[in-house]
């Protein structure tokens, strides 16, 4: 409560109320106090999935602390686990701002960031030097905006081979809204080649062990049909999970008072998702019989939104917009109601 009445007020107004510089600010602090912070897991609720020991299902999803600043902070908050990214072969800038848009009456986020990230090889430097997290730490992988489509394979290859050492398990990001042409690799035929690929780079990365999980993060617009033809794909090449959803183009559910802001391009993210994120997992749930595990995110803000979201079908849940408009105990009332769930 404290957070909403008080810190919340004062984050939103700093810098004149721009999200971006908001967001660099916090998480420079977040940097900076990572190594006094005390390690607190809250309440235990362990699991595994994948075959990764989870200290509890609650996690942090890609997009909050892209280059990996402050993964020690977030395990302190009590995540079960941090997915850090997206992450792509060649340092980029992202694209040009304004790209982040806070819609505070309907408790969410637009943003059209457009993968902006120091690069693969900083991301592992950064993990060489900080070493084995507490919890599993997942990388989301996505296509560099200097690469065309068609060579796309490589550029996620190279990534993987660069990062497979650090991670626990990796995530194929091909639902961006904000990468020209990202989105079409989840069309069969680029997906079966794309998969095969990374499939077979992680095996030999394994050196005759058991390769590390890959999962694959989808959109919230594909239809049906499309997203069953996805997971067929998906069962072809043996991958371990899906992650569903990322962000939407859509634009329902929003407040009369954010309709100002429904035009900026984009994906949408926080409460107008969750009723279609909830959808999703269900449908997939449903499509492979609950043998595919899944990591439901997609407009949790309470007990409640990640309750609906494993009674649909999911393993995990991540959170991110509803982490910015409920701060920090949001990760600790989760956990607590999906104990034993």
């Amino acid at each position: 409560m404290v957070y909403k009445r008080v810190i919340r007020g004062a984050l939103f107004r700093l810098h004149g109320g721009d999200a971006e510089r908001v967001h660099e600010t916090t998480l420079g602090a977040l940097s900076r106090l990572s190594p006094a912070l005390r390690f607190s897991t809250g309440t235990r609720n362990e699991r595994t999935v994948f075959g990764v020991r989870f200290p509890n299902p609650v996690g942090l999803a890609a997009g909050m602390d892209k280059d990996g600043r402050a993964l020690p902070a977030w395990a302190a908050m009590g995540f079960g686990f941090v997915e850090v990214g997206t992450v792509t072969r060649h340092p980029q800038p992202g694209n040009p701002r304004p790209r982040l848009f806070r819609l505070r009456e309907s408790e969410a986020i637009i943003n059209r960031m457009g993968f902006n990230n120091a690069g693969a090889q900083a991301l592992a430097d950064r993990l060489e030097r900080l070493g084995p997290l507490r919890v599993p730490l997942g990388i989301s992988l996505g296509k560099s905006k200097v690469t065309p489509v068609e060579e796309a394979v490589e550029d996620y290859r190279a990534s993987l081979r660069t990062l497979y050492r650090r991670g626990d398990y990796f995530a194929v990001n091909i639902s961006s809204p904000n990468t020209p042409g990202l989105r079409s690799l989840q069309d069969r035929t680029a997906l079966t080649e794309l998969l095969g690929e990374l499939t077979s780079t992680a095996d030999e990365l394994a050196q005759g062990g058991v390769r590390k999980p890959i999962l694959v993060k989808i959109a919230p617009d594909l239809t049906d049909d499309a997203i069953a033809e996805l997971l067929e794909v998906c069962d072809q090449h043996g991958i371990n999970g899906l992650i569903a959803t990322n962000t939407t183009l859509g634009r329902d559910g929003l407040a009369a008072a954010d309709q100002g802001l429904a035009g900026e391009a984009g994906g949408l993210s926080g409460r107008p998702l969750a009723s279609r994120a909830v959808e999703v997992v269900r449908f997939v749930s449903k499509e492979t019989g609950g043998g595919l595990p899944i990591i439901g995110v997609g407009g949790i803000l309470g007990p409640d939104d990640a309750l609906r979201m494993v009674d649909a079908g999911a393993d995990l849940v991540q959170v991110y917009t509803g982490f910015i408009y409920e701060g920090p105990g949001l990760v600790h009332r989760v956990n607590k109601a999906l104990v034993g769930r």
